[in-house]
């Protein structure tokens, strides 16, 4: 049987691991009997060059990433060409209906009105694309919310969060809502929550559509649709300084 990987970046916050660890039995929870194993590419514990080499059998490995960037294209490949090449890597999670579907559940906890302006934050990345998926995201959740969103990033990308909401104090919104694009508690929801927005909502954490996402994630790695085999037989032949032979997903 399949194992099922769950990637997470790492934190240093407790919290922040305890909610992923809510994730990962909220998604063997959705899947009865499949196993599902929670791993970490730094900071954390286990780490998941230690996780997949103990594993039998095949394995998919779903990153608990919301969007494309190093950790998507380069660093969890390259860990997994050095510990498990013959595994499969999904997609990153977003962005994705369903995450729009628990931004907006957060959203709604925290108090927001028809009239409050909204900015979507996220960590942020060197890399465009991972910016750009961030974007679609906030198009994704202006569409839920019938009102415009700005994409906007706690370190890398620009606007800077902090921007963002002081651009929007000058527009008649009467209050600005800032909608968390974050897995879970940790140094970047300090920053959301330190931003001056009148609002904040939770990070999506522990909820029944992300645990669903994650599945689909799977499934598409799983039956072949997923690009990550070329991106292991690259990371691999970079290590070994030999040129990618072609290879197909699991």
């Amino acid at each position: 049987m399949t194992t099922l990987v769950l990637a997470a970046h790492g934190t240093r916050s407790a919290a922040g691991e305890e909610t992923l660890a809510g994730l990962r039995d909220a998604v063997r929870r959705a899947r009865p009997g499949r196993r599902v194993e929670l791993a970490y590419l730094e900071i954390s514990s286990p780490l998941l060059a230690d996780v997949l080499p103990a594993l039998p059998g095949p394995a998919v490995v779903v990153p608990l990433l919301l969007a494309g960037g190093y950790h998507v294209h380069l660093d969890l490949p390259a860990v997994v060409a050095a510990a498990r090449p013959d595994a499969t890597v999904a997609p990153p999670l977003g962005p994705h209906p369903l995450l729009t579907a628990v931004l907006a559940r957060r959203l709604a906890a925290a108090g927001l009105r028809h009239t409050d302006a909204v900015v979507l934050g996220a960590a942020g990345s060197s890399d465009p694309a991972a910016l750009d998926d961030v974007r679609a995201a906030a198009r994704l959740l202006a569409a839920r919310l019938s009102r415009p969103v700005t994409a906007a990033f706690a370190s890398a990308g620009s606007p800077p969060v902090a921007g963002a909401i002081r651009a929007l104090r000058a527009t008649p919104a009467p209050r600005i809502a800032l909608a968390s694009y974050l897995l879970a508690p940790g140094f970047f929801q300090g920053r959301m929550e330190g931003s001056g927005a009148d609002l904040v909502s939770a990070p999506l954490g522990v909820d029944p559509d992300l645990a669903e996402l994650v599945w689909r994630r799977f499934d598409q790695a799983a039956w072949g649709s997923s690009l990550s085999s070329r991106m292991i037989s690259s990371a691999l032949s970079s290590r070994e300084g030999t040129d990618p032979a072609p290879t197909r997903s699991s």
